[in-house]
């Protein structure tokens, strides 16, 4: 029986590696960052998924839902997928319920992700991407709760909290208890950006919060239960396994990305500022190995650096400006301790001399109200258009209090 489990254990952790690793990357680090890196940064933090003595106890017996990913790991274990880890502990997982960018991570942004099989473990993969967001009863009705285990980047347009809305909502309305599995938010060490305005709510933002939040998952889903932002004011049955060793003081360096276009800690780090771009036509790097590093457009006024977008299988099969050369500015050498701000959007927006035919009608999602978009074309400084937002983040810090697991 002892050779059994050993075997069975060696096969899972082959399969592992194989979920992991994306043979078109350029290199290894694309997927799984540095090991070196992870290990002197992250040696003492435990996510939640790496505390199984915690949240075991809560399955036996159960049927069990999982919303997960290619993120969805136990670094302790060899970056074992959390699936593979239940499995083999004798859980009894009856389906995964997968985010954008599908279960393995490599569906484009916008990507439709459909329903299939796993060729690997057989399981069902329910889509919360495209058409359907929010589980069915249908699909809940032979399950006894949901484990939720994604890897979040701490700002509000990331779809993987929206994913988390609807879950929570649907098993609020079916009595169904979710078990969340925190990890540590990579820019949670601030609060910045607009907050969401009544009227601009959308899949990129469906809570009055902003930009960056500061918040984990864990922190976030009590929020949006204790705020009332549930449909019908419903409240979900949670239990949040907190993360261990871990302070928003602390850096904490993803060991697998956690979506296709962010390949490192730098990407993760700039995306706060370099988001907004994808409501201009100017390109944030996809189609390259360096994706929200860079910013361009194919005109040679907005800067001296030049890429030149590709079609990349698992990363972006149809970036804009495919196969022209963009020029603009490259980010590469920015410091890891890097902060939300509006210069580049400025910059690049003044040198474009396209006034309001600068944004598209995406901007405004994005930035969770017009506002923004009116104060830019109107000239305002980044100080001036900062300070608009500041009662607003008191307001916000005031009211995150009550939840907060970390300090």
């Amino acid at each position: 029986m002892k050779q059994l489990k050993i075997l069975f254990l060696i096969t899972f952790l082959m399969n592992t590696l194989a979920f992991c690793k994306n043979p078109k990357d350029e290199n290894n680090n694309l997927q799984l960052i540095s090991e070196k890196k992870v290990s002197e940064i992250n040696r003492q933090i435990t996510p939640a998924a790496d505390s199984p003595d915690e949240y075991l106890p809560l399955l036996e017996g159960k049927k069990v839902g999982l919303v997960v990913n290619q993120t969805s790991i136990l670094t302790s274990n060899n970056n074992m997928h959390l699936v593979d880890f239940l499995m083999m502990e004798g859980v009894d997982v009856r389906k995964v319920f997968v985010p954008e960018h599908g279960f393995r991570g490599d569906a484009d942004a916008g990507e439709v992700v459909n329903n299939e099989v796993d060729k690997r473990t057989g399981i069902p993969l329910v889509s919360l991407y495209g058409n359907n967001k929010k589980p069915s009863a249908e699909v809940l009705k032979d399950l006894d709760v949901i484990i939720y285990d994604l890897q979040d980047v701490g700002l509000r347009f990331y779809t993987y909290i929206s994913t988390m809305h609807y879950v929570m909502e649907s098993c609020a309305e079916h009595k169904l208890p979710m078990i969340i599995l925190d990890r540590p938010n990579p820019n949670g060490d601030y609060i910045d950006g607009p907050t969401l305005k009544k009227g601009f709510e959308s899949f990129v933002g469906m809570h009055p919060i902003p930009v960056v939040h500061g918040l984990t998952v864990g922190e976030l889903a009590m929020m949006i239960n204790g705020e009332g932002w549930l449909k019908n004011k419903v409240k979900a049955d949670i239990q949040v396994i907190k993360v261990e060793n871990w302070d928003k003081s602390m850096s904490y360096s993803l060991p697998i990305k956690p979506s296709p276009n962010l390949p490192n800690d730098l990407s993760i780090r700039l995306y706060p500022s370099l988001c907004f771009f994808e409501g201009t036509d100017v390109s944030v790097g996809r189609g390259t190995y360096y994706s929200f590093q860079v910013y361009g457009y194919p005109d040679p006024k907005y800067g001296d650096f030049t890429f030149k977008p590709v079609s990349i299988e698992g990363m972006s099969k149809n970036p804009p400006h495919q196969n022209k050369t963009c020029y603009g500015k490259d980010l590469r050498e920015e410091s890891l301790d890097h902060k939300f701000t509006l210069t580049y959007l400025i910059d690049a927006f003044k040198v474009s001399g396209k006034g309001e035919k600068f944004f598209n009608n995406f901007f405004d999602k994005l930035a969770g109200t017009d506002q923004l978009k009116k104060d830019i074309l109107s000239g305002k400084s980044e100080e001036d258009i900062r300070e608009s937002w500041q009662k607003d983040l008191r307001d916000f810090k005031a009211m995150s209090q009550t939840y907060l697991l970390y300090k």
